[in-house]
C-alpha cells in the first residue's frame, strides 16, 4: 500500500482526536458557566437576550444548543475513531505485503 496514504490517513485520524478533546473542554466549560449563569440568574444576561425573554426560554435554548453540539462532538468521535482504525489497518497490510 502507498506509505505516503497511511501517514495521511493517520495524520488525519490524530487532528480528529485533537479536535475531539479540545471539544469536549469547549463543552465542559460551556456547562460550567451555564451552571453559574443559571444559579445566578444576572439581569444583563436577560437584557443580552433581547426583550420578553424568560429563563426558562433561554434555559431551553441553552439546553438544546449543548445537546445538539454533543451529537456533533459523537459525530466526531466516531469518524477519528474510523480513521484510527483504517490506518491500522493499513498500515498492517503493507507490513503483510512487505513480506
Amino acid at each position: 500500500m502507498n506509505d505516503s496514504f497511511e501517514k495521511k490517513v493517520s495524520a488525519a485520524a490524530v487532528a480528529g482526536w485533537w479536535v475531539v478533546l479540545i471539544g469536549y473542554a469547549l463543552l465542559t466549560l460551556t456547562w460550567g458557566v451555564y451552571l453559574i449563569l443559571v444559579t445566578a440568574r444576572p439581569e444583563w444576561m436577560l437584557a443580552m437576550w433581547g426583550q420578553n425573554v424568560t429563563w426558562d426560554f433561554m434555559q431551553t435554548v441553552s439546553l438544546w444548543f449543548l445537546g445538539v453540539f454533543k451529537l456533533f462532538l459523537w459525530f466526531l468521535f466516531l469518524a477519528a475513531l474510523w480513521l484510527t482504525l483504517w490506518a491500522r489497518q493499513l498500515r498492517k497490510s503493507d507490513r503483510e505485503g512487505a513480506k
